[in-house]
C-alpha cells in the first residue's frame, strides 16, 4: 500500500526562461528536504535532473524530469522543465499532471518570453500558479523592480510570501510576511507589515464567508486566514511570490514550508474533466482515491535498460498491478507488471498508486503521449494534450545506406515519446521530411538517435520547396506522334488547347471531339499522358496545376493508331503548348505570427521584408508585440536562427500554410535554373 494518502500530495511543476534557475532550484529542494546527500549541479553534470547524456554535454535542460522529496510530512512530486522554446514541449506535457505550475522568475534578467509563455499555459489549464524570483545573489539583482514588473505582467494578484533580506552579494535570507518574526532585520527589501496586510486581504477576498465578516469588521484569526489560503492559491485568487538563492539554498526551506502549507493537493485543485468514450457527455473525475481509476499519459522515452518508459498522472481512484490498464484510444486493457516511482533517471519499484501520483510504468508499446487510461467498466476521456506546432523541417536519410527500415522504426519511436517532432514521407519528393521545433531540437535527436537503445546515424538537409506549376494565358498545340518500325506502326495526332483556371481550380479535362477525328476509346489514353505530364512537371519538374485542358481535334490510323501512341502524342503537345502559355512557378505561402519583445519590432519588420514578407497586423502584449505576416516559405525554411540571433533567443513563432501565389520572375528563374531545366527547346 502506498506510504502517503491523496491529501499528502503536492504536485507541482517548475517551469520559466531558460537559464532562470529551475534545475538549480530543483537540486536545492531534493537537497533541503533531504532527498539526496549531495546537491547536484548541471554545470558539474551531477544533477539529478539533468541526467540524460545530451543535458549534461550541452548544460542545459533538454527534458522534463519528475522528481521527489518528502518535507514536513508530504510528498512533494516534482516536474523540472526546459526553459528554452525548443524544448517546450516538454513544459507542454508536464503542466497538465501537476496542480501547481511554479513560475521561475530570474532576478538578472527579470521576465523573459518563456516566462510569459509558461504563465499562460499554466493559466490556460486552470492550474494555481506562485512565482520565485530566483538569483536573489546576482549582482545586479534588483527584487523591487522584478516585484514591479511580475505584478504589472501577471497582476496584482502576485504578492509576496517572502521578502528578501539584503540582495545581490549581501542576500542573507528572507522574511515570511504572513507570519512575519517580531525583530524584522532592518535590511529586508519591501514593507513587510504593508505587504502582509495585502497578503492577507487577497486571501479574504477570495473566501467569500470571511470577505463577509470582514467588511463587517469582524475579527479574523490568523488561522482562519490561512484555511483560506490554499482556496485562494487554488482559484489563482492568490498568487503567492517567492525568494530564494537556490546554490545557496536561501529561501529554500521558506519554500518548502508554503507549497506544504499554500499548495493545492489534489483533493483541493483543478477538478479533472472528460468526456464518456464516443459521446459528448461531460464526466468530472475528482482528486480522491474513492472514485474510479483514471489517469492520462503525459510523458514516454524510450530507456537503454528498461525498454518503453510511460509516465502517467493519476487524476482519481486507485490502481493496483493485477488491475491493468485501459486504454481508452485502442480499447484494450494492458497487462502491467510493473509500477515505478521515479527519481529523476532512476526508479523505484511500487506495489500500486493513488489518485495524484506520478507514476512511470515500462514495456507497453501500446502507451503513447496523451492516452486516457481508467477503469473498463466506467470509462472516461481527457481531452488531448495540447502541443506546440513545429517549424522547421529538414529532410532526412540515413548515413550509411542499408540503414533505411532502421531509420524508420528509431524515428518513429522518437515521434511516439515526442509530440513536437512528426516525420513523414513525402509523396510527391519522395524525401522523408523530420519536422522539429527548431533545428537545435533536430541536432539533439539526431545525437539521441545515435545512442542506445536506437544506435542509427542520420543526416539531414533543407527539403525540396514544394513549388507548383501553371500557367498565364491560353495557348494551343498540334502534335503528331509517327513511328514506322519493322513491325506495326505507332501514329496518333493530338489537337490541345490550355487555359489557365483561377487558384485553386486543380485540373479540368474536356473532351471536345466532334465528327469522330479521334474515336471515343482513346479519349481515355489522351487524358492519362496529361496527367501524367503534369504529374512530372514540365519547365522545372514541379506538379501543374490550375489548367483546363480541352482536346478539340485529332487524326488516327485504323491500323497504326493505339493507346500508347495517343499518350504519347497527348504528352508531347501539352509540353509544347504548356511552354507557349506564359509559364509560371507558384510557391507556397504561410501565415507567420512573430512574438517578440517591443524593442526588436523594427528589426523584425525590416528582416521580414527582406524575405518578401507582407506585415499583415500587429498586436500589442504587454511589452511583447505580435506581429503576423505572409511570407514565401523558402524565405522562412530557416527563420529560427535568424529570429534567434536578431532577438537574443527571446523570440518565438508559429507558422501554418496559406496560399499558393506566383513567383517572381527573378526569382522564377532561380528555381528553374537549379532544377536543371529549361523553359525552352524540347524534352523529348
Amino acid at each position: 500500500m502506498a506510504d502517503h494518502t491523496t491529501a499528502d500530495l503536492r504536485n507541482f511543476a517548475i517551469a520559466g526562461h531558460g537559464s532562470s534557475g529551475k534545475t538549480t532550484l530543483a537540486e536545492a529542494i531534493l537537497f533541503k528536504a533531504g532527498a539526496t546527500s549531495r546537491f547536484g549541479k548541471p554545470e558539474e553534470g551531477s544533477s539529478i535532473a539533468d541526467a540524460d547524456a545530451d543535458e549534461r554535454e550541452r548544460q542545459f535542460t533538454i527534458y522534463s524530469s519528475i522528481l521527489h522529496a518528502k518535507h514536513a510530512g508530504k510528498l512533494l512530486q516534482i516536474i523540472d522543465t526546459p526553459g528554452y522554446d525548443d524544448f517546450f514541449g516538454e513544459v507542454a506535457g508536464s503542466l497538465p499532471a501537476v496542480e501547481t505550475a511554479l513560475i521561475a522568475v530570474s532576478a538578472d534578467t527579470g521576465i523573459q518570453v518563456n516566462t510569459r509563455r509558461a504563465w499562460k499555459a499554466a493559466e490556460a489549464l486552470g492550474l494555481a500558479r506562485a512565482v520565485v524570483v530566483t538569483k536573489m545573489n546576482a549582482e545586479n539583482a534588483k527584487f523591487a523592480d522584478v516585484l514591479e514588473s511580475i505584478q504589472s505582467t501577471f497582476g496584482n494578484t502576485c504578492v509576496p510570501i517572502t521578502l528578501p533580506v539584503g540582495q545581490g552579494a549581501g542576500f542573507s535570507g528572507v522574511v515570511n510576511t504572513l507570519t512575519p518574526p517580531a525583530d524584522v532585520p532592518g535590511d529586508v527589501v519591501g514593507d513587510v507589515e504593508a505587504v502582509g496586510q495585502a497578503l492577507r486581504e487577497s486571501i479574504i477576498e477570495a473566501d467569500e464567508e470571511l470577505m463577509m465578516r470582514y467588511l463587517e469588521e469582524e475579527e479574523i484569526t490568523g488561522d482562519e486566514v490561512m484555511g483560506a489560503a490554499v482556496g485562494a492559491v487554488a482559484s489563482g485568487s492568490l498568487v503567492p511570490v517567492f525568494c530564494v538563492a537556490a546554490e545557496n539554498a536561501l529561501g529554500v526551506a521558506e519554500l518548502l514550508d508554503a507549497v506544504v502549507a499554500l499548495f493545492p493537493s489534489p483533493c483541493e485543485g483543478l477538478v479533472r474533466k472528460g468526456v464518456k468514450p464516443g459521446t459528448e457527455e461531460e464526466v468530472e473525475r475528482p482528486g480522491s482515491e474513492d472514485a474510479p481509476f483514471s489517469a492520462q499519459v503525459f510523458k514516454a522515452l524510450y530507456d537503454p535498460f528498461v525498454g518503453k518508459l510511460a509516465y502517467f498522472r493519476v487524476f482519481s481512484g486507485t490502481l493496483k498491478l493485477e488491475d491493468g490498464l485501459y486504454n481508452v484510444r485502442i480499447g484494450k486493457n494492458e497487462k502491467v507488471h510493473h509500477l515505478y516511482r521515479v527519481q529523476g533517471e532512476k526508479q523505484a519499484e511500487v506495489s500500486d498508486a493513488i489518485a495524484g501520483d506520478l507514476i512511470a510504468v515500462a514495456k507497453i508499446e501500446s502507451l503513447e503521449v496523451g492516452d486516457t487510461l481508467c477503469a473498463p467498466d466506467d470509462p472516461v476521456e481527457f481531452p488531448p494534450i495540447s502541443f506546440p506546432s513545429p517549424m522547421v523541417a529538414r529532410a532526412a536519410e540515413p548515413k550509411n545506406r542499408g540503414d533505411e527500415g532502421r531509420m524508420s522504426q528509431a524515428i518513429s519511436r522518437i515521434v511516439s515519446q515526442d509530440r513536437t517532432f512528426h516525420a513523414e514521407r513525402d509523396e510527391e519528393t519522395g524525401e522523408f521530411i523530420t519536422t522539429g521545433m527548431s533545428n537545435l531540437h533536430l541536432d539533439v535527436i539526431l545525437s539521441k538517435l545515435k545512442r542506445k537503445p536506437f544506435e542509427v546515424e542520420m543526416v539531414l538537409k533543407d527539403p525540396r520547396i514544394a513549388y507548383r506549376e501553371t500557367i498565364g494565358s491560353k495557348s494551343t498545340c498540334a502534335y503528331r506522334h509517327k513511328k514506322q518500325t519493322g513491325g506495326a506502326g505507332q501514329f496518333a495526332e493530338v489537337h490541345l488547347r490550355l487555359e489557365p483556371l483561377e487558384r485553386g481550380g486543380d485540373f479540368e479535362f474536356v473532351n471536345e471531339i466532334y465528327g469522330g477525328s479521334i474515336p471515343t476509346n482513346f479519349i481515355p489514353a489522351i487524358e492519362k499522358g496529361v496527367r501524367e505530364t503534369m504529374t512530372k512537371g514540365v519547365v522545372a519538374g514541379y506538379p501543374v496545376v490550375d489548367v483546363r485542358v480541352a482536346v478539340y481535334d485529332g487524326k488516327y490510323h485504323d491500323v497504326d493508331s493505339s493507346e500508347i501512341a495517343f499518350k504519347i502524342a497527348s504528352s508531347r503537345a501539352f509540353n509544347d503548348a504548356f511552354k507557349q502559355a506564359k509559364p509560371q512557378l507558384l510557391e507556397p505561402i504561410v501565415d507567420i505570427e512573430i512574438t517578440v519583445h517591443s524593442k526588436y519590432m523594427g528589426d523584425i519588420m525590416g528582416d521580414m521584408s527582406g524575405r518578401r514578407g507582407r506585415i499583415q497586423g500587429m498586436e500589442t502584449d504587454g511589452d511583447h508585440q505580435i506581429i503576423k505576416a505572409q511570407a514565401p516559405l523558402a524565405e522562412v525554411t530557416n527563420y529560427s536562427q535568424q529570429l534567434r540571433s536578431v532577438t537574443a533567443g527571446e523570440g518565438s513563432y508559429t507558422m501554418a500554410f496559406s496560399h499558393y501565389e506566383p513567383v517572381p520572375p527573378s526569382v522564377q528563374q532561380q528555381v528553374i535554373a537549379q532544377s536543371g531545366k529549361k523553359t525552352g527547346g524540347d524534352d523529348d
